[in-house]
């Protein structure tokens, strides 16, 4: 078992997910309730890392965070390190092609609220970041767990952006899906069987998770 790599992964999709949340909430809020034609184009953009190739993001990222780009210049000239191959790097791609897994069940948790105490809470004087914080969230709590499972799952099962944007550098970037990839070009299968079945086992957890909210509560949410 590649401990190092699963502590890679461990650390990246927790990273991920506590900046992913925070940003998510107040984009979910505006698109539950926003009626004016961007936001669908908005909804749009966020979604395109579920029906995008992943090394297809990837292309993209590296490209973006590359020195040939002004922002991976102007990273470079700020921090003197370079994004591409690093895990600063790994974390933004991650961010990125996890975000449709934080914001969608986010949206259809917000979206399905009772408009009525959305409107009381106005009245009786809180503006919408008293009314997010106050009454939205709260109502919402099956709909921010669900976001949360699925923003860590999914960054710990990625493999086509991790690799395309951070490569395969032991203790830096080389996440879980990775090292299984490894042992199976190396014909280790023994090592690959063993990872791949903590996996499997993490898989069945994350869903066993989901399925017992959606019970719980009755939360929605797109399929991963």
């Amino acid at each position: 078992m590649d401990w190092q790599a699963i502590w890679v992964s461990a650390r990246l999709a927790g990273l991920t997910t506590l900046i992913l949340l925070p940003l998510a909430v107040p984009v979910a809020a505006w698109l539950a309730s926003s009626r004016r034609r961007i936001a669908v184009v908005v909804e749009a953009v966020i979604a395109l890392p579920l029906v995008l190739p992943p090394t297809v993001l990837g292309f993209y990222v590296l490209t973006a965070l590359g020195t040939a780009s002004p922002f991976g210049r102007w990273w470079q000239q700020t921090t003197g390190a370079t994004l591409a191959f690093t895990f600063t790097g790994l974390l933004v791609a991650s961010v990125l092609s996890s975000l449709p897994f934080a914001v969608q069940p986010l949206v259809a948790a917000f979206a399905g609220l009772d408009r009525r105490l959305l409107e009381a809470s106005a009245v009786l004087g809180r503006g919408r970041a008293g009314t997010l914080l106050r009454v939205t969230l709260p109502l919402s709590r099956a709909g921010l767990a669900t976001a949360t499972v699925l923003t860590f799952a999914h960054t710990v099962g990625e493999f086509g952006v991790v690799l395309m944007v951070g490569g395969n550098i032991p203790g830096a970037t080389r996440t879980v899906s990775i090292s299984i990839y490894d042992s199976v070009q190396a014909f280790d299968y023994a090592t690959a069987a063993r990872t791949s079945a903590a996996m499997l086992g993490f898989a069945l957890l994350v869903l066993t998770i989901l399925y017992s909210l959606r019970r719980g509560r009755g939360a929605r949410w797109p399929r991963p």
